[in-house]
Parts: structure tokens; sequence; C-alpha cells
């Protein structure tokens, strides 16, 4: 069996960034980069999967510039065999990702996609349905526990209502929710070992315009100060001068 892992580049979620001065993107000098959270959490569940059933190969790839190869590392020290690079600098947006998400998957033939349910800095929550609309394979969305049971997979997920499991045929599409799992500290033999494990570097097969295109980014706007009240006539009146309530 072989689970491809696609893996994304992004900003450290704790780091503190600003945009620039023309608001054509957010100002990354000096900014840590990790592996995407949920990409990391996908990652994880992979090895584990791995742990249970030995004949899995866990296959990451990543769509960005040669500095995407730090976090094809960590994930090959994580338990991943190999890695991919689609190697460029074009701009993807989720459409051009799911194209080239297929067009790897089509060589690669895996049998389980698992990946992250959205990236942390567009937060689009989108590659994934429409990599398995491209596929025509059925997707199993926020996975919070996974199973392979033979030729189906099985999937809980968390829903408003409570936990729902369904089962899906191999192959398919699974993307995983925060509480899936906690990433395993990478020790130094990981570390070592994951330099000699293969990274292959491509080219896409197309560099398509974007469908979307960001037109300013911008820091948001300051908190107004609080104020407080001194009677619950008083709190209406105020939530309706700010026309939180009907006048």
């Amino acid at each position: 069996m072989r689970i491809l892992v696609p893996v994304k580049r992004v900003v450290d979620p704790y780091a503190k960034v600003r945009p620039l001065s023309d608001g054509s993107g957010l100002d990354t000098t000096g900014v840590k980069f990790e592996i995407n959270p949920f990409d990391e959490i996908a990652v994880e569940e992979a090895v584990r999967l791995r742990e249970k059933q030995a004949d899995i190969e866990i296959i990451v790839i990543s769509i960005g510039t040669a500095d995407c190869e730090e976090q094809l590392r960590k994930a090959l020290a994580m338990g991943a065999d190999r890695a991919i690079l689609i190697e460029t600098s074009h701009q993807f947006d989720s459409q051009g990702i799911a194209k080239e998400l297929k067009a790897c998957i089509e060589v690669e033939k895996p049998d389980i996609v698992l990946m992250g349910k959205q990236s942390t800095d567009f937060d689009c929550n989108q590659t994934a349905q429409m990599l398995a609309a491209k596929l025509d394979w059925p997707q199993a969305c926020f996975a919070s526990a996974v199973a392979i049971n033979g030729s189906f997979v099985t999937v809980s997920r968390e829903t408003d209502l409570g936990v729902e499991t369904v089962e899906v045929p191999i192959p398919c599409v699974i993307t995983t929710d925060l509480r899936l799992n906690e990433p395993r500290f990478v020790a130094l033999p990981g570390i070592i070992k994951a330099r000699s494990k293969p990274l292959d570097r491509v080219t896409p097969t197309a560099t398509p315009a974007p469908l979307t295109r960001t037109l300013k980014i911008e820091s948001p706007g300051a908190r107004p100060p609080g104020k407080k009240v001194s009677s619950v006539e008083e709190l209406v009146g105020e939530l309706k001068n700010r026309g939180a309530l009907p006048a």
C-alpha cells in the first residue's frame, strides 16, 4: 500500500508577521518556516498507520521553491520513505495545486492521499475536495481517527452533532483535523537518516494563471477600547448605538 502526503511550507503559526508597505504580501524577513501543522499531523498519521501495517510506503510531496526541501526533510525524519519536490516559483491557487497533485498521483498511483484539511496561511480548506473531484475518488474530511480495514478506510469525524463514522473504499482522499494526533518529536538519528532518503525534484506539468488573486494584504484594524456600564439599560443603549442590536 502507498500513502501520499502533500506538505506545505508555511510561516511558523507562532511567528508575528507584518504586511509589506505596499500591501503586496507579507514581510517574511527573518521569519521561521515550518510544515503546515495540519500536514504535519497527516505525516504523523501515515507513520502510525505504517507502524500497524508494515507494507505501507509513505511519500511526501511539496510544491514550491527549493526552500521546501527543509520541510520535506523534516517529514522524512518523521518516518516518510521518500519525497518529491515540484520545484517552481510560480504561485498556484487551490485549483492549480489540485491539478499538479492529480498529475503526480497518476504517476505514483497511491492508494490513499492523506493531507491536512487546510493551510494556516490562506485557510482555504478546498484543495483536497477539488483533488477528490478531479480524481473521482471518495473523500472523508476532518478526520479525528483513521483505520485501514482491508480495501476500506474507516474515518471518524467530529461534527456539531457528535462523532460521525464513515467508511470509504480505497483509493480515497482523507483530510486531517487537529485532534487526530500529536506529531512526534524528531530525534537526531531520524534527522541524520533523512539526509540519505531519496528526494526527487520535478518540474510542474503546467503553470496556469490562478483563478483567484490577492488584491491587498493589510493588518486588521485596532480593537476599540472597552467600556464599563453601570446598568442593563446602559448596556442595551450602547449595543444599539454600535449597531449590535436593532434601534
